[in-house]
C-alpha cells in the first residue's frame, strides 16, 4: 500500500493600493506557524494575488526540500475568486500579463505530489492579509 501524501496547506494574498499601486504578498504555514511577505513594487492586484501563490510554492520547497516536496500534496488557499477559479480551470485568462504567472504555477506543480486550489472567505485570510498590509505600511511612503 502506498504511503499517504503529506498535506501541506499555505494561506495566500496579495494586495495593492491602487490598481496598479504599490503591491504586496503575503504567505502563512499553518502546520509551520510561519508567515512571509515581500514587497513587490508597483503592479496589479491580480498580478500580486499570482505571485503570491507563486512565492507559496517556491517558499514551501526550499524550506522542506525537493524530496519531501515530491511527497507532498499542497492545498493553497486564497480569498481571490479570480486567482482559483482559474487555476482550477473554471475561469478563462482574459488578462494576458496574468498568463505567464498562471504557467510558471503550472510548472511548479510538477515539483510536488498533487496540488489543490481553495477559495475561502476572505474572513478565513486574516494572517495572510495582515503580512500584506504590514509590507505595504512599511513601504508606501516610498511612493508619496
Amino acid at each position: 500500500m502506498a504511503a499517504q501524501k503529506e498535506k501541506i496547506i499555505i494561506y495566500c494574498d496579495g494586495g495593492s493600493r491602487g490598481n496598479p499601486g504599490p503591491a504586496a504578498i503575503g504567505i502563512y504555514i499553518p502546520q509551520l506557524r510561519k508567515g512571509y511577505s515581500k514587497f513587490l513594487g508597483r503592479t496589479t492586484n491580480n498580478e500580486a494575488e499570482y505571485q503570491a501563490a507563486i512565492f507559496a510554492l517556491k517558499k514551501i520547497k526550499h524550506l522542506i526540500g525537493g524530496e519531501k516536496a515530491e511527497k507532498s500534496e499542497v492545498e493553497i488557499r486564497s480569498d481571490s475568486e479570480l486567482l482559483i477559479k482559474q487555476l482550477n480551470g473554471e475561469y478563462k485568462i482574459k488578462e494576458k500579463t496574468l498568463v505567464p504567472f498562471f504557467i510558471e504555477i503550472w510548472n511548479l506543480k510538477q515539483d510536488f505530489g498533487g496540488m489543490k486550489f481553495v477559495a475561502l472567505p476572505r474572513e478565513e485570510n486574516m494572517e495572510a492579509d495582515r503580512l500584506v498590509n504590514r509590507e505595504l505600511d512599511g513601504k508606501i511612503g516610498l511612493f508619496d
